[in-house]
């Protein structure tokens, strides 16, 4: 079957949306998703996405991302989510999106390409070894997740 890696639009934000909800589960934490399909049409312009699309028009993966600034290297990319659907797995879809994002990326003069993998995910890390990536795992992540309790 014939698959197309194109930038989403607007109108793909539905099935977007599931399979973030679909990645959350597959990383057990759906709960702490509050994302809504409302939030992503009011920041649309946070982010930017490619899909991959079959030639019935199902969106079976996508590739989540946005630019950042690092201050010890300057302008980068950031690659939030990569998902393939589970049915779609081992068919090069997961390499196919990622080296669209190091196409992006390269385009974007970007100095860095950054992404976080979960520590159990090891197809997801083998991805990432094969594409170059240097798995590092001396940094914690730091996260506020209400800004509001400041208040």
């Amino acid at each position: 079957m014939n698959i197309e890696i194109r930038k989403a639009t607007e109108k793909d934000f539905p099935a977007i949306y599931g399979l973030i909800r679909e990645l959350a589960e597959f990383e057990k934490g759906l709960d702490k998703v509050s994302n809504t399909l409302e939030q992503m049409h009011e920041q649309k312009d946070c982010f930017e996405c490619f899909v991959a699309e079959t030639e019935d028009n199902e969106i079976v993966g996508m590739a989540l991302y946005f630019f950042t600034y690092y201050t010890w290297v300057g302008k980068s990319f950031y690659l939030e989510d990569l998902y393939v659907k589970e049915a779609w797995r081992g068919k090069g879809l997961g390499t196919r999106l990622m080296d669209k994002m190091i196409e992006v990326a390269k385009a974007e003069k970007c100095k860095r390409f950054r992404l976080q993998v979960l520590h159990w995910n090891q197809a997801a890390i083998n991805l990432y070894e094969k594409s170059g990536f240097t798995v590092d795992k001396t940094w914690y992540n730091c996260d506020i997740h209400d800004l509001h309790s400041f208040d």
